[in-house]
C-alpha cells in the first residue's frame, strides 16, 4: 500500500520540482552575462512581427541571420540548411547507392570517366566513354554535374532499378541499360602507382570515412610492388576527418611521439594524441608534397611527419587552417559546424593562419596575396613569424602562424604558360579535344596493357599539336598564334596525353603523365636518391629552396 501511495504521489512531485527548476532557470538567466544581448535579440524580433509594415517569415530570416552570426566569429563555423545537408556530407561519406561510375559534363554531355568495378553499371555492361543521355526517360542533356536533381536520378536505395539511355561510340542509337543500383565506395585516393622499381606514389585527395582503410591497401600493394620509399601528395587535399589523419601518421612512426594536440575552450576539448608503435611502414623513407591549398586534416599529417623528422617535406606553404568544427544538428535537420578547438602539432605550433572576425574576404584571398607578392615563385618572399620559432625533435626549426613551410620549396611551375594556353584551357578545348580523340580511337587505344603501351599509340607530338590548334580555331574560334604556341607546345601536348590516359586507363594514368615532367615529383625522387629523405632528419639533411 505504501508504494502504491508513492507512485500515485510521484508525478505531483515531479511537476512541483519541475515548476521549481523552471523558476529557478529563468532567475539565473537574468545573470548570465550575455543575458542583455539575448533578451536584445527577442525583443528585436518581437517588433518586428507587431510592427513591421509587410508580413515576415521568420523562417527565412532565421535563415538568413544564422549564417551571418556565425560569419563573424571566425572563417570556418558555417551553418547548412536541411535540405543542404546531404550534399555538404557526400565527399565525406564512405559510400552510397548508386550506379558505380566517376563521370564528368562535356558539351553539355554526361561522360563517364570510369566505371567502378563490381558495380551496377560494371555489371550491365557500360564502358568508360559512354554518354548518358536518358535517366529513366528524362533527357539529361544540358543539366550540371552538381545539379542535385542529377544526383537524385542516379543515386537511391539499394537494390532499385533506374534505365539509361547511353549513347556508345560505336554503336548507332542509343543503348539502354537497366541497372541495379548498389553500394558505391568514395575513394579517397586519386592515384596510385610506383614512380621507379623501388618508390611508390600515392595521390591522397580527402580524410573521408574510409580514407585509412583505403590508403593501407594501396600501401600494402605498392610494397608487394616493390616499393621501399613513398611519396604521398596531399596538394590540394584541403582535409576532412581529422581521425583517418591521425591513423595515417601511426603507420610510419615509432611509439610514443605525438602526432596531434588539441585545445579548446573546456578541459574536456584538450587532448594530446600519441603513436601507438604498430605501424606497418616504419622503417620506409617519406617524402610529402603540399602546397597552398593543403589543409586541415593534410596538415596534421604533414606536422606529424615533419615535426618527428620522420620524413621530407616539399612543395610550397599550405594553407594554414588550424581550426577544428563539430557538427550541432538543430530541431528542423538544419546543421552549423561550430569551431570548438585549435590543433597543434608536435612541437607545439598552432598553424592557422590569421584572420579577424568578419573579415572573411580578406581571409579567403589570401592565397591570391601569395600570389601577388611572389610567395608560389621564391622562397624568400614566403613570410615567416620570427616570433614563433619551434624546434622539431632533433632541434630543427619549424614556424607556427599560418601553414607548414616546406623543408624543401619548389615553386609553382609556370612554363609553358601562354596567353595561347590560357585561352584554350579555360574554353576546356583541351579536355574536348582529348575526349574526342579517345573516342574516335577508343577501340585501338584499348588495346593498351599501361600508359607506356597506350603513349607508343598516339601520334607524334607535333602532328598531336597540329591537330589540336586546327581543333581550337574550328570548334573553339582561337586563332593560331604560333609564336605562343611553340612556347607552350610541350605543356599542351602533355596535357592531352594526360587526358587521353584518363579516359583509357583510369586516374593513375592521368597522373603518370602529368607526374612525370611534375618538378615537385621529380625533386622528391631527386631527395630520395640523395639522401634527403634520410631520417631522422637533421639540419645537415635538408635544405631550405630548390632552384
Amino acid at each position: 500500500m505504501d508504494n502504491r501511495k508513492y507512485m500515485l504521489w510521484l508525478p505531483a512531485v515531479a511537476t512541483i520540482f519541475l515548476i521549481i527548476g523552471l523558476w529557478l532557470g529563468r532567475a539565473l538567466d537574468g545573470r548570465h552575462p550575455d543575458s542583455e544581448a539575448r533578451q536584445k535579440l527577442n525583443e528585436v524580433f518581437d517588433i518586428i512581427e507587431s510592427r513591421y509594415v509587410d508580413p515576415v517569415d521568420f523562417d527565412s530570416l532565421v535563415e538568413l541571420t544564422i549564417p551571418e552570426l556565425l560569419h563573424n566569429l571566425d572563417p570556418h563555423s558555417s551553418y547548412i540548411p536541411a535540405d543542404k545537408r546531404v550534399a555538404a556530407s557526400r565527399d565525406l561519406e564512405g559510400s552510397f547507392y548508386g550506379i558505380g561510375i566517376q563521370f564528368q559534363m562535356i558539351n553539355d554531355t554526361l561522360y563517364v570517366l570510369e566505371v567502378i568495378n563490381g558495380g551496377g553499371a560494371d555489371e550491365a555492361g557500360m564502358q568508360p566513354g559512354d554518354r548518358i543521355i536518358e535517366v529513366d526517360g528524362e533527357n539529361i542533356a544540358g543539366v550540371n554535374a552538381d545539379d542535385e536533381h542529377l544526383f537524385s536520378l542516379l543515386r537511391g536505395e539499394k537494390d532499385t532499378h533506374v534505365k539509361l539511355g547511353v549513347k556508345r561510340h560505336n554503336t548507332p542509337g542509343l543503348v539502354t541499360f537497366d541497372i541495379v543500383r548498389a553500394e558505391v565506395p568514395v575513394s579517397p585516393i586519386d592515384a596510385s602507382y610506383m614512380l621507379n622499381d623501388s618508390t611508390g606514389y600515392i595521390r591522397l585527395g580527402k580524410f573521408s570515412e574510409n580514407t585509412y582503410g583505403e590508403f593501407l591497401t594501396v600501401l600494402g600493394q605498392l610494397r608487394f610492388d616493390g616499393a621501399k620509399n613513398y611519396v604521398i601528395d596531399l596538394r590540394g587535399n584541403g582535409g576532412g576527418y581529422m581521425n583517418p589523419a591521425v591513423l595515417v601518421a601511426n603507420e610510419f612512426l615509432e611509439p610514443d611521439r605525438i602526432i596531434v594536440m588539441t585545445k579548446g575552450r573546456n578541459a574536456s576539448d584538450h587532448s594530446i594524441l600519441m603513436s601507438d608503435g604498430m605501424g606497418g611502414f616504419t622503417n620506409e623513407k617519406i617524402v610529402v608534397l603540399i602546397d597552398e591549398f593543403t589543409a586541415s586534416s593534410s596538415e596534421i599529417l604533414t606536422g606529424a611527419i615533419q615535426d618527428n623528422d620522420r620524413g621530407l617535406v616539399v612543395g610550397r606553404r599550405s594553407f594554414g587552417k588550424g581550426l577544428v568544427q563539430s557538427p550541432f544538428e538543430l530541431p528542423d535537420s538544419s546543421e552549423f559546424r561550430l569551431t570548438v578547438q585549435r590543433y597543434y602539432t608536435p612541437s607545439g605550433r598552432c598553424i592557422q593562419k590569421t584572420y579577424k572576425p568578419g573579415h572573411n574576404g580578406e581571409y579567403e584571398t589570401e592565397i591570391f596575396d601569395r600570389y601577388d607578392r611572389g610567395e608560389i615563385f621564391t622562397a624568400d618572399s614566403v613570410r615567416v613569424d620570427s616570433t614563433l620559432i619551434f624546434k622539431t625533435t632533433t632541434g630543427r626549426p619549424v614556424y607556427g602562424g599560418g601553414g607548414i613551410i616546406p623543408d624543401v620549396f619548389v615553386p609553382s611551375d609556370t612554363t609553358g604558360v601562354t596567353s595561347y594556353y590560357i585561352k584554350v584551357a579555360n574554353a576546356g578545348l583541351l579536355r574536348k579535344f582529348a575526349y574526342e580523340y579517345a573516342d574516335l580511337n577508343r577501340d585501338t587505344l584499348n588495346e593498351s596493357r599501361n600508359v607506356d603501351e597506350m603513349l607508343a599509340k598516339l601520334p607524334a607530338d607535333n602532328v598531336l599539336l597540329q591537330s589540336f590548334v586546327n581543333y581550337a580555331n574550328n570548334k573553339g574560334g582561337i586563332a593560331p598564334r604560333w609564336y605562343y604556341i611553340n612556347i607552350s607546345a610541350k605543356l599542351i601536348v602533355n596535357q592531352i596525353k594526360a587526358l587521353i590516359a584518363r579516359d583509357i586507363v583510369g586516374m593513375d594514368g592521368y597522373f603518370q603523365v602529368v607526374n612525370a615532367t611534375d618538378p615537385v615529383v621529380n625533386e622528391a625522387l631527386r631527395q630520395l636518391t640523395e639522401g634527403g629523405a634520410d631520417f631522422p632528419l637533421t639540419d645537415k639533411t635538408t635544405n631550405t629552396d630548390h632552384d
